[in-house]
């Protein structure tokens, strides 16, 4: 596969970060929930992958070479060199990323047309409500947003990751995962909800430590051994 792909012409975030497995699938992340996602999926699936922790600094995520691959300058990003008809592919998003290693390996997705789609309703439910609300709630809580006197931005996005994990628990009356079998969107979804103890320290504000089905959900998660490492590789 090395000999098909010209790395610094096909890909050129590769000057900048060099594969010493070219034969491997290029993961390009930083130790974010959104940046997990990919390595958790990777480890999970089994594919063989190289990491390259990219912090975010503007040096790295605004650097010509990261652009190449990830234009909106947004961890993760992947190149895997076996892609669709054997030829090379560059993406990025989360959810796409997870969408593509998912259908490569066959594994994660459900096993018909049914629960493909149900997975893929509760991966883009991540993406659409779960990510955008957490990430601007952990802002205003627990990072540089902290500062602002105005209490509402904080509490507009608060009200939101309350409602939200209300809805998550009520999913998980009658199942340990959010779409029925584990999958993707478990994936997508873990990460965030550790943010809450994890990076935010926020159970008691959003009311996470009175939802046992998330609390549990959560233990569940973390306990995988490919989320462990899933974390280990980009800390």
């Amino acid at each position: 596969m090395e000999d098909k792909v010209n790395w610094q012409q096909d890909f050129p975030i590769t000057g900048k970060w060099p594969p010493t497995h070219p034969d491997r699938i290029q993961l390009y992340s930083f130790g974010t929930p959104n940046g997990v996602k990919i390595s958790i999926a990777l480890e999970e699936l089994g594919l063989p992958y190289e990491v390259h922790r990219i912090t975010l600094s503007d040096e790295n995520v605004k650097s010509p070479e990261f652009l190449s691959l990830s234009p909106n300058n947004k961890i993760p990003a992947i190149i895997d060199p076996a892609g669709p008809d054997g030829e090379a592919i560059g993406l990025f998003e989360s959810a796409a990323i997870l969408e593509y290693l998912a259908a490569k390996a066959g594994r994660l997705i459900g096993s018909n047309q049914t629960q493909r789609y149900e997975t893929l309703t509760w991966l883009m439910f991540q993406i659409g409500s779960v990510g955008p609300m957490f990430g601007q709630f952990g802002f205003f809580h627990a990072f540089g947003g902290k500062e602002i006197e105005d209490p509402r931005p904080r509490d507009r996005y608060l009200s939101e990751v309350q409602r939200l994990l209300c809805f998550i628990d009520r999913q998980l009356e009658d199942r340990d995962w959010i779409a029925g079998d584990y999958s993707i969107a478990d994936i997508a979804l873990g990460p965030w909800l550790q943010s809450i103890p994890r990076f935010y320290k926020a159970e008691d504000i959003t009311g996470y430590s009175q939802l046992p089905r998330v609390v549990d959900y959560v233990d569940r998660f973390s306990a995988r051994p490919a989320v462990i490492n899933g974390w280990s590789v980009l800390s």
